[in-house]
């Protein structure tokens, strides 16, 4: 019976061990997800926008797109990959803003753990009533690709998931 078990056991880890790698920066993950926050600062009349990937599968997207290798620990290659950032959102997360397209402004970007954050802004949004997101971050990368996106305005949050081909939303207030 001990036997049986510790067989199971080792079904079970087998896997997660031979896909780990000793460098930190390659890991194994079963899912491929990030995080979009939205929120309307009506005082700045500021729409802050957040987007939150797992750092290897962002650095392997970014790496098909400059056809070079992507470090985004590197602080001496910083300036270059948040150009590459800067680029490569804004073409894979568009908003409408109660029908206006809108550009967003690259703020910076930041290692936090196994992800990386990006932050860009939209300025002058005194009030929105509506807004459209399209977004299809990854999926050129990853079939099973998942974007959550959160969006908060006068404090009311509301939620949705895109997964391929999905890559509409929209979210009235």
């Amino acid at each position: 019976m001990v036997i049986l078990l510790y067989r199971w056991v080792y079904i079970a880890i087998l896997p997660c061990l031979l896909t780990a790698k000793t460098n930190d920066s390659v890991r194994f993950h079963p899912f491929y997800v990030s995080v979009i926050e939205i929120n309307h600062n009506a005082k700045d009349q500021i729409l802050e926008v957040s987007c939150k990937i797992f750092t290897d599968d962002f650095e392997k997207t970014l790496e098909q797109q400059a056809k070079t290798k992507i470090d985004l620990s590197d602080q001496k290659e910083k300036s270059n990959t948040d150009k590459l950032i800067a680029d490569y959102i804004p073409r894979h997360l568009q908003l409408k803003v109660d029908g206006r397209a809108v550009n967003m402004q690259f703020i910076g970007s930041e290692k936090e753990n196994e992800a990386t954050w990006s932050y860009f802004q939209v300025n002058q949004v005194s009030s929105l009533k509506k807004i459209e997101i399209t977004s299809d971050l990854l999926y050129q990368s990853f079939d099973s690709q998942i974007n959550i996106i959160h969006v908060t305005v006068n404090g009311n949050t509301q939620s949705t998931k895109l997964s391929r081909p999905d890559i509409h939303a929209s979210f009235e207030f």
